[in-house]
């Protein structure tokens, strides 16, 4: 179980390339990456058999939440099973635990106490101290655990803002005396939109022994403008040899965003999102770095996804992206997966989760990305 970290290559303005191996994964896990959302262990609508199908090693980092076995088996039993991997058969796939999980377990900022954070769960609210979480974690033994976080929206007072960070570094230092026998510990850091506040929290987290850091207290009312800078003043005092994981960026742009600041490790919900809608993203890169040609024409429209709901592909015979090498792109077309979706077949979504996305250079995607959804939107607001 045993996690090592490696910076291949950084540019100038800070973002970077890595490799994670996990001591279970066969193969190092490439950085900047995205973990899977899950429920309870596993993609939302894929199968265990159907894991296989998608990339490897890019999809064999798997995020949970603990609190959503809160439902079901204890955490004693899954001790006794072997830990999670064991009870899951995932036994060459990395699980990342985080408490946060922006689907259905939500720090809810009004019900936490110096005791412990408290989360909105299918379950209702939930408070959680230290010791009952650790213990979680060492029942399911991830390969990587955030500890726990006071998040707080980005409208509280500063006085506020400034007791979650106390807690916060408080509840690290709980976590760490506990010392739990799983996985790496990544120290939470917040701070919401003071960027004095966030510089204070990464510095404490820095000063602990801690195997990586996780970003938390984004996502949560924040202005788009003022993430920039809130990421650098983090960034900036942190090491560079050990990895960064974050919650709250969901949108591409933000992950892009993220991406170019130096983060490693990205929680979104972001494909859920656009899957549970029945949404299938169209973009691809060649190996040269190139998208589309885009044209002002092409570019009033949103090139990046298609509605596969809609009329205009129930008679559609081709792939979702012709040059995509993905098991749905290779077997199914656009018509079936429009006739799943009108009879309400769950297959749908599972074929649409299975989707991938080709590697390519990081800068011109970036900057053809953002131009093309930012020139749609324009567009879309001047029509309504």
């Amino acid at each position: 179980m045993q996690m090592k970290f490696m910076v291949k290559k950084a540019c100038c303005s800070g973002g970077r390339a890595g490799a994670l191996e996990l001591g279970n994964c066969p193969k190092p896990i490439e950085t900047p990456a995205l973990l899977l959302s899950t429920r309870k262990g596993l993609p939302h609508f894929i199968a265990p058999d159907l894991l296989p199908s998608l990339p490897f090693p890019d999809s064999h980092l798997l995020q949970i939440s603990p609190l959503h076995f809160l439902e079901g088996l204890a955490s004693t039993t899954i001790s006794k099973i072997g830990g999670l991997h064991q009870m899951l058969s995932l036994h060459q796939y990395g699980i990342a635990a985080v408490a946060r999980d922006s689907i259905q377990c939500l720090p809810e900022s009004k019900g936490a106490t110096k005791l412990g954070p408290s989360f909105e769960t299918p379950c209702g609210r939930l408070s959680v101290k230290p010791k009952d979480y650790v213990e979680m974690i060492s029942c399911m033994r991830p390969n990587i655990w955030a500890t726990l976080a006071d998040e707080v929206p980005a409208w509280v007072s500063e006085k506020r803002n400034k007791t979650s960070v106390d807690r916060t570094v408080r509840w690290l230092d709980d976590c760490l005396a506990l010392n739990p026998a799983a996985g790496s510990v990544f120290g939470a850091i917040v701070g919401g939109p003071n960027l004095d506040e966030r510089k204070r929290c990464a510095v404490e987290v820095a000063k602990r022994n801690v195997s990586g850091y996780w970003i938390g207290g984004f996502g949560l009312g924040e202005r788009i403008e003022e993430r920039p800078a809130l990421l650098s003043a983090i960034i900036d005092v942190l090491p560079d040899e050990k990895p960064r994981m974050i919650s709250g960026l969901g949108l591409p742009e933000e992950i892009l965003e993220g991406i170019d600041a130096g983060i490693d490790l990205f929680d979104s919900t972001y494909i859920y999102s656009l899957t549970l809608g029945g949404f299938a993203l169209t973009f691809s890169l060649d190996k040269g770095g190139n998208q589309y040609d885009f044209q002002r024409c092409q570019v009033e429209r949103d090139l990046t996804k298609i509605n596969l709901r809609a009329k205009v592909y129930r008679k559609d015979m081709s792939p979702i992206l012709g040059n995509c090498t993905c098991y749905t792109c290779q077997n199914h077309t656009k018509a079936y997966i429009n006739h799943l979706f009108n009879v309400h077949e769950m297959l749908a979504q599972t074929l649409l989760e299975m989707e991938a996305i080709k590697d390519g250079r990081f800068k011109k995607f970036r900057m053809t990305f953002i131009e093309s959804r930012r020139v749609h939107q324009e567009t879309e607001a001047v029509c309504v």
